[in-house]
């Protein structure tokens, strides 16, 4: 039974892989699409994380300001 749960599951993997790597009618697979469009969402990921940093430290600013011991 597990030589044939292996199997399936490496057929699974090897048609994915086809899959990913196949060539589309513009001539590019999903992986070479993935490559070129990575910088962008590198970029967008570090402004999202700016952005969340900046809204952190004002509720930190916040709740400091607003605490009384």
């Amino acid at each position: 039974m597990g030589f044939i749960k292996t199997l399936a599951i490496g057929a699974a993997v090897a048609y994915g892989i086809n899959y990913v790597t196949k060539k589309g009618p513009d001539g590019k697979s999903i992986i070479d699409n993935l490559v070129d469009e990575a910088p962008e969402w590198l970029d967008r990921a570090k402004k999202y994380g700016e952005l969340t940093l900046e809204q952190i430290a004002v509720r930190a600013q916040n709740f400091k300001d607003n605490t009384r011991y």
